[in-house]
């Protein structure tokens, strides 16, 4: 009798799973917020993750990747997506957009484009933050300083070593605008062949003084060992090692190169609706200057810098002024023209 009810029990269950809508699906899952981790990610649940359950009640799970794509690729192709939310870098945002491995935002849900600054907005990314490269040098140590790329050549006036990053992009933009183009044309004239070879004729002068790097860690490093006099790098790190370290290097902000991270939707997510609220939540300039108070990146919302601190301000990419003679680094351009000019990028310096 117990073994028959047992096996009535297992019936009366499973066609109550059975019935639709009462079996467990993935769209019951939390939202799944894929990040770089460190301290970024340590801002973002202050400044977003956490506020968001708050306001809203839906749940974040957090995850972390190192940008590899094929993990994406892989969870689309099988329809296994477990991630909602990912942080992207501009050129795998595009990649990814152009492959179909991300969902088309529905900007409706999101915010009017015309609140955030130019490049924030496109179809499959909302830019979450804005990281510059620059280059810095010790105040300490040098008092009347450099103030563009044409003085980070003159090696007369300033003596000493240059640390450059060892890779084409954003090395290549650099030779033009220290050769005079100006930054609107940078990449009209990098698209030709005599531009290119403009570029690294640049190169080939300061050569003799260069120390390349890899590691965006690098750059600060060698200056505080004083291997290099100045040094290509990124606004992020400068600050950081400036507090943690009390260091004095200065940031040289004109002719800048920015670029962009963005939040993307995974194709095929089952939470596009909670994900939506979540990327609309975080372009809010309140929310932002939260993070943008923590971290030396620069924001993506209009109106956000009447938030932040007088300390910090001046750190920040998008600060007033900063990014006036900054050039956006053109990712259609290095999708179509990365890998050649990096052989021959990568040729060139081992000569």
């Amino acid at each position: 009798m117990k073994k028959l009810f047992t096996l009535l029990s297992l019936a009366t269950i499973l066609a109550l799973f059975a019935l639709p809508g009462a079996m467990p699906s993935a769209a019951a899952r939390d939202l799944t917020i894929v990040g770089w981790g460190g301290t970024t990610q340590a801002a973002h649940k202050i400044a977003y993750f956490d506020p968001f359950t708050k306001e809203t009640g839906i749940k974040i799970v957090e995850d972390e990747w190192n940008g590899e794509m094929a993990k994406i690729r892989a969870m689309v192709e099988t329809g296994n997506v477990t991630w909602d939310v990912v942080q992207v870098e501009a050129p795998e945002a595009y990649q990814g957009c152009d492959e179909g491995l991300f969902e088309q935002l529905d900007w409706s849900k999101i915010t009017d484009k015309n609140n955030l600054v130019k490049g924030a907005a496109f179809d499959c990314g909302a830019g979450v933050l804005i990281w510059s490269t620059v280059f810095a040098y010790d105040a300490d140590k040098i008092k009347d300083g450099p103030k563009n790329w044409a003085d980070f050549w003159n090696v007369k006036k300033w003596p000493g070593k240059r640390g450059m990053r060892r890779g084409a992009k954003m090395t290549l933009e650099i030779a033009l605008l220290a050769d005079g183009v100006p930054r609107n044309e940078v990449y009209k004239v990098l698209s030709t062949k005599e531009g290119v070879d403009r570029a690294f004729k640049k190169l080939t002068e300061l050569k003799p003084n260069i120390l390349w790097w890899k590691a965006g860690a690098e750059p600060q490093q060698r200056l505080a060992a004083g291997d290099v006099a100045m040094s290509m790098a990124y606004n992020a790190w400068i600050y950081r090692v400036n507090q943690e370290e009390k260091r004095n290097f200065k940031i040289v902000w004109d002719g800048n190169l920015y670029s962009m991270d963005y939040w993307t939707i995974v194709k095929g997510s089952p939470n596009v609706e909670k994900a939506l609220k979540f990327i609309s939540f975080s372009m809010r300039p309140d929310r932002q200057a939260v993070f943008f108070n923590k971290i030396a990146y620069g924001w993506t919302a209009k109106g956000t810098g009447k938030h932040i601190s007088p300390k910090m301000l001046p750190n920040l990419p998008t600060a007033e002024g900063h990014l006036d003679n900054a050039l956006l680094t053109n990712v259609e351009f290095w999708q179509e023209n990365g890998e050649s000019l990096e052989q021959r990028f990568q040729a060139w310096v081992a000569k």
